[in-house]
């Protein structure tokens, strides 16, 4: 009787995951060799400063496209299409190298951002880009109060200052807009701010997956559960999108896939409350950019904010690149 013997040659997929996963490892070996005279908090501040820069593009991008179709519409197309953008990674890594830990986890980071999403989109049309920013400034607050109760971060006071300072100077940007605006225009600026907890529960969520789950992965996992999500008010309110708006949503998917993947390497490299306070300068871009798309030009209240933003944020900086934080950037994985 003939003993079948199992196959000696490797599996394909599990080759592909096995290559990916040391490529993976080598890519950011080398970048914490190159950014070695750093503490690991200003590696964190430094992600931040470019997550900024690409949430504020895709802002602009997001709500030029949000005025010809419909938001809801607009939300799914921006998560699919950054779901196909990542496909040719996840074929070159191979699936297994995307496999989460916490599934459930990564299913309720994707709903509690989808809550936050309906509304910011719903409000992005009828803002200018600079007070969507500014009004977003509020996500850190929440973001510190939660870091310090669930995630049992050390909350010192030079965190609490250049946040509280950030904060004063998003006042002096929207403040004046909140008070002129009547009617659908306060809405839409309340409809905005009420999105903030739902992001700030969202980031605070996706500080907590970092510790068992790669960027990668997270990235992935959140286009597939925020397309799910947003699928059904997306068919409900579909119009047939041309082809330059087709085009509008792919800049849209990679962009944004990029900016969270920033995101997520910002809070692997340092606490999250750290670098909170680097997101008050997204303000500086969404007012040049506003000036640049939409000919939006930044009132005397939007320099001085921004003054101020920038100046807290510099300070923490310089005050934070001295301290050091262990991370789980460099914490063993379980």
């Amino acid at each position: 009787m003939a003993i079948s013997r199992p196959s000696l040659r490797p599996d394909p997929v599990a080759r592909r995951a096995s290559n990916g996963s040391r490529l993976r490892r080598r890519a950011h070996a080398s970048l914490r060799w190159r950014t070695r005279h750093l503490s690991p908090t200003a590696r964190g501040l430094l992600w931040a400063v470019l997550t900024g820069v690409l949430f504020c593009l895709l802002n602009a991008v997001s709500r030029l496209l949000a005025q010809h179709l419909h938001p809801y519409q607009a939300q799914f197309l921006r998560y699919a299409l950054a779901l196909l953008v990542q496909l040719p990674w996840v074929w070159a890594l191979g699936l297994a190298a995307y496999r989460p830990q916490h599934i459930g986890g990564q299913f309720m980071r994707g709903a509690l951002h989808t809550a936050g999403l309906f509304m910011w989109y719903a409000a992005l049309p009828h803002l200018a880009l600079a007070d969507t920013t500014a009004i977003g400034f509020t996500t850190p607050l929440f973001i510190m109060l939660g870091a310090y109760l669930f995630l049992r971060e050390p909350m010192v006071w030079e965190r609490w200052l250049a946040t509280l300072v950030g904060f004063a100077g998003v006042m002096l940007v929207v403040g004046p807009r909140l008070s002129l605006d009547a009617g659908s225009g306060s809405f839409y600026h309340l409809l905005m701010l009420a999105s903030a907890p739902l992001f700030a529960a969202s980031f605070l969520l996706t500080k907590a997956l970092t510790r068992q789950e790669s960027a990668g992965t997270i990235l992935l996992w959140q286009a597939i559960s925020i397309s799910l999500f947003s699928l059904p008010l997306a068919v409900w309110h579909w119009q047939a999108p041309t082809w330059l708006e087709w085009a509008g949503f792919l800049l849209c998917g990679a962009i944004g896939s990029l900016s969270h993947y920033c995101m997520t390497r910002s809070l692997m490299a340092a606490d999250i409350s750290a670098t909170q306070s680097a997101k008050f300068l997204e303000l500086i871009w969404s007012a040049l950019l506003g000036m640049l798309i939409f000919s939006e030009l930044p009132t005397a209240h939007t320099l001085a904010g921004g003054l101020l933003i920038s100046a807290a944020t510099l300070w923490v900086a310089r005050r934070e690149s001295r301290r050091p934080v262990r991370t789980s950037e460099e914490a063993p994985r379980p």
